[in-house]
């Protein structure tokens, strides 16, 4: 380690939301080892870290463990990183593993969660808490909702979220009936919900945050062909003479440079250090003004191969990037 460390990131600084969009560190599926790699990331340059109170998928407080020791070494403070976790409903858990009262009030479930989310990331706030999937009915999504504002003012909460939520009409009136406006949409970035087309747009519009996760598994073909690696070669995303085993690698920092200039914030859940300094130091070349696409005849290199039409929410056919 040490030699990609960027030097772009304030090691001291969390990119605040405004300066999106930014590479997230997304923590799920990494069990025991989740404090491990949570470490690593930060010493790569993350300081924005996703998380759920979901033990089914996510262990929140080895990540608690994990940004702490990264932050006492580093010497950096609580804000200095920035922490996403997410209310999970009764459906998203194993029944044996649930970490709130399953027969408690859904608003108690709700505080619930929030309570061990705390506890477990060894934090006095959440910088953003989102709801980590739709509600069986909209009187029991605002029920959530309506708690998860409580929180917000009461301080303990700087934002709110949505996940998983793929029609538009559902984004648009969870939105509109929000007091407290949602500022994050985090969802799956895949063909079967047209890459969220509508969705973008409408974030765009209303100055939401989309984030992406399944990023790549999802989209291999966008970005594995041999145009692709052509491009990244000429972009210094793949120097010659690498082994057609780190291609891949290479490959995949072209798709995320691609989602971030449409303004997606993706999800990064790397667990090789080599590769989370690479990912950062794209990410820091992206934030010091290079632009990696020349056009969108370059960014058609990757979004035509997604398969989905009218893929391209910002730029006309003639813009820069």
């Amino acid at each position: 380690m040490g030699a990609l460390l960027c030097n772009l990131l304030p090691s001291s600084s969390a990119l605040a939301l405004k300066d999106r969009p930014v590479l997230k560190y997304g923590t799920a599926w990494k069990k025991d080892e989740t404090d491990k790699f949570v470490h690593q990331a930060i010493k790569a340059g993350f300081r924005h870290i996703d998380t759920a109170c979901q033990p089914r998928h996510y262990r929140e407080d080895l990540v608690g463990v994990g940004w702490t020791a990264a932050a006492k070494e580093l010497n950096l403070k609580r804000e200095d990183l920035w922490l996403q976790t997410k209310f999970s409903g009764l459906g998203a858990h194993s029944e044996d593993n649930i970490p709130y009262d399953k027969d408690a009030p859904l608003e108690t479930r709700v505080r619930q969660s929030l309570a061990l989310s705390l506890q477990n990331l060894q934090t006095d706030y959440i910088d953003s808490w989102v709801m980590h999937g739709p509600e069986d009915n909209w009187d029991d999504h605002f029920e959530v909702w309506r708690t998860m504002e409580e929180a917000v003012d009461e301080g303990k909460v700087r934002q709110l979220g949505i996940s998983n939520f793929y029609r538009l009409e559902d984004v648009v009136w969870a939105y509109d009936h929000a007091r407290i406006k949602p500022k994050v949409v985090q969802n799956r970035f895949y063909s079967d919900s047209g890459h969220d087309v509508e969705i973008r747009t409408f974030c765009e519009e209303k100055d939401i945050e989309y984030q992406s996760f399944w990023t790549l598994a999802a989209n291999r073909d966008a970005y594995s062909h041999p145009e692709a690696l052509e491009l990244a070669k000429k972009k210094g995303l793949s120097p010659e003479g690498v082994s057609a085993g780190m291609r891949s690698c290479f490959h995949c920092k072209l798709f995320y440079a691609f989602c971030m200039a449409l303004g997606i914030s993706p999800m990064n859940g790397s667990t090789n250090e080599v590769h989370m300094e690479e990912d950062i130091a794209l990410m820091n070349r992206i934030r010091s003004g290079e632009k990696i696409f020349e056009d969108s005849n370059e960014m058609g290199i990757i979004g035509n191969a997604l398969g989905t039409p009218n893929w391209n929410t910002i730029l006309d056919e003639e813009d820069e990037l």
